[in-house]
């Protein structure tokens, strides 16, 4: 049991507050998130001569605001030093600091130009918004969950508005000089459209955002403009990925590792273990995505549908989705929305599937 509970101290050392040199001049500061399940976030400072630029800001949170207040004047910077941000993706815990830190210090903000169908769904802040991101619940036959979607995002008129776009937009291969490094912009769909990673092949480091994750499974497309088939590009990204050169994995959440390339192949058998477990799931019947996903065993507890809560119940049944929509586009599984549900069954192919 003690050693059971080392672990498990061990495992969220990487949350605690400071600012941690990972190589000369870059540095890894956790600032605090408000949910259970991912409880920090990292961005890493680059610093140069004369200049301090942060990959990806964190939450606009007072507590987080603070905590990255106190880790950057641990190395003699102040927050209004920060002269621009790059963001790997749009989610609030990369994004929404830095737009409330550039309208109070005029610092610039770039981001992937996948995210800009996004942006363009979020402005409209309409029915059809909510409708885009969550109106797929009722169609994988969870009505229910969609009636609680509604509540639980009545709360994010105060996010929402800090929505505003970059400054700039990021594309595939651009080369940044910062902090007397070259960066390379690398697209990485799949967690969201626009996702980029940060590879620094001289040093040897991937800024790697949500995209691979030490110790989690990164969630497919939770994002208002959802792509057709948000797993295949996940999984054509991490092939893209393990072709660079390996590199230490800097990731947003979770301690830093040593070998990219290793958790990527770790990412690459979950998906095909999981993509085995969704089909064997179908049986010999007719399912719909939410009838599958109770079928399945959730996180690294094994966990059963009903004992998450409200949002990793969405994340789950979204991600179920995915996994059919992949085994359909495959040949191994059959779909048809008929009753405005969308039902799932075997097809008369074999499954003979290995990525």
């Amino acid at each position: 049991m003690n050693s059971d509970l080392e672990r498990e101290k061990k495992r969220y050392e990487w949350e605690e507050p400071g600012a941690y040199e990972v190589d000369s001049n870059v540095f890894r500061i956790p600032l605090p998130l408000p949910g259970d399940t991912l409880r920090a976030v990292n961005v890493y400072l680059l610093l140069g001569e004369k200049s301090a630029v942060l990959i990806d800001s964190g939450q606009f949170l007072e507590v987080a605001r603070r905590q990255l207040e106190q880790s950057l004047a641990l190395v003699g910077v102040e927050v209004g030093d920060v002269s621009e941000f790059l963001i790997t993706h749009i989610h609030r815990d990369h994004y929404t600091q830095a737009v409330a830190l550039r309208r109070e210090f005029n610092s610039r903000i770039r981001i992937g130009i996948g995210e800009l169908s996004s942006f363009e769904i979020i402005e409209r802040r309409n029915e059809t918004s909510f409708e885009r991101q969550f109106g797929l619940l009722s169609a994988c036959g969870a009505d229910e969950l969609y009636k609680e979607a509604v509540v639980f995002s009545r709360g994010d008129d105060e996010i929402i508005k800090l929505y505003e776009r970059p400054d700039d937009w990021l594309h595939e291969g651009m080369a940044l000089s910062v902090g007397g490094r070259v960066l390379e912009v690398v697209s990485t769909p799949g967690h969201t459209r626009g996702h980029v990673v940060f590879h620094d092949k001289e040093s040897k480091l991937l800024f790697a955002g949500d995209h691979v994750l030490p110790h989690i499974t990164p969630s497919i497309a939770l994002e208002a403009d959802r792509p057709q088939l948000p797993l295949g590009d996940y999984l054509g990204s991490l092939s893209k990925v393990r072709k660079l050169p390996d590199a230490r994995l800097l990731p947003a959440h979770g301690p830093v590792i040593e070998s990219g390339h290793s958790r990527i192949d770790e990412l690459i058998a979950h998906h095909d273990h999981r993509l085995r477990e969704t089909y064997d799931a179908l049986g010999t019947g007719e399912r719909s995505v939410y009838d599958v996903a109770h079928l399945l065993k959730w996180t690294r507890r094994l966990r059963r549908f009903d004992e998450m809560d409200l949002f990793n119940k969405m994340l789950a049944t979204f991600e179920t989705k995915y996994h059919l929509d992949l085994l359909v586009e495959m040949g191994f599984v059959r779909v048809n929305d008929e009753s405005g549900i969308l039902i799932y069954q075997k097809s008369d192919r074999p499954y003979d599937l290995t990525l």
